[in-house]
């Protein structure tokens, strides 16, 4: 059974940090597209970030490259969303999902397994 547990969000002002982490289980996890999604209050859910486990490529959304960092950890079967530089518009649900047998894109309609959510907010 797959399981995506998050963890790691919180309230920050704006500039701050946070980093999220994605524990995973039930898949092999270094050949998953791993990936970060947010989503607001009365928006779209919307790819923030993905790594492909099996080589470590990286995709981001325009909105935070130079700001966000997606990377893994094999032993830990782990993955975290480093946030810095954040801005008010970062607040939202932020889910890990995961995408398996399918090349990585950030498209959420193509993630097979998704996360609860952890809420990151950022105030101004």
């Amino acid at each position: 059974q797959v399981q995506l547990v998050e963890s790691g969000g919180g309230s920050v002002q704006a500039g701050g940090s946070l980093r999220l982490s994605c524990a995973a289980s039930g898949y092999t996890f270094r050949s998953a597209c791993m990936g970060w999604f947010r989503q607001a209050p009365g928006k779209e859910r919307e790819g923030v970030a993905a790594i492909y486990t099996g080589g470590g490529s990286t995709y981001y959304a325009d909105s935070v490259k130079g700001r966000f960092t997606i990377a893994q950890d094999n032993a830990k079967n782990t993955v975290y969303l480093h946030m810095n530089s954040l801005k008010p518009e970062d607040t939202a649900m932020y889910y890990c999902a995961a995408l398996l047998n399918t090349p990585c894109a950030l498209y959420a309609s193509l993630y097979n397994y998704w996360g609860q959510g952890t809420q990151v907010t950022v105030s101004s």
